[in-house]
C-alpha cells in the first residue's frame, strides 16, 4: 500500500519555526519530484515548494522563498520542509505529494500521491 505520511505540524508563534516531515512507504521516491502544498480555510490548495530528486533542484512560491527550505533524505525515503520566520498567512493544512514526472511543476494535477495533511497554525 502506497502511503505518504506527514508529521511535524502544530502551533507556532509569529517568527517561529516548524519542521515538517513526509515519510513514504510502499513506493520509492528516488525518481520523482516531491512537493509541499498547503490549503488555508476557504482557499484552494496552493503550491509551496518542490524538490527534484535527482539533482536536488528546488522551487518555491514567492511568498515563502528565503524562509522555507525543502530537502530530502534518500536513505530514509523522506522529504522535509523547514519553515522559519513563520507568518499568520502560513496557517493551513500542509500536504506532501509525489510528482507524476521528473519535471518540477506547480499544479496539483501534476502530482499523483498525496499525504493526509498536517495542520500548521501560526498565531500572534
Amino acid at each position: 500500500q502506497v502511503q505518504l505520511v506527514e508529521s511535524g505540524g502544530g502551533l507556532a508563534q509569529v517568527g517561529g519555526s516548524l519542521r515538517l516531515s513526509c515519510a513514504a512507504s510502499g513506493l520509492i521516491l528516488s525518481n520523482n519530484v516531491m512537493a509541499w502544498f498547503r490549503q488555508a480555510p476557504g482557499k484552494e490548495r496552493e503550491f509551496v515548494a518542490a524538490i527534484s530528486w535527482g539533482d536536488s533542484g528546488t522551487r518555491y512560491t514567492d511568498s515563502v522563498r528565503g524562509r522555507f527550505t525543502i530537502s530530502r533524505d534518500n536513505a530514509k525515503n523522506t522529504v522535509y520542509l523547514q519553515m522559519n520566520s513563520l507568518k499568520p498567512e502560513d496557517t493551513g493544512v500542509y500536504f506532501c505529494a509525489r510528482g507524476r514526472s521528473l519535471v518540477v511543476r506547480t499544479g496539483a494535477g501534476d502530482y499523483d500521491y498525496w499525504g493526509q495533511g498536517t495542520q500548521v497554525t501560526v498565531s500572534s
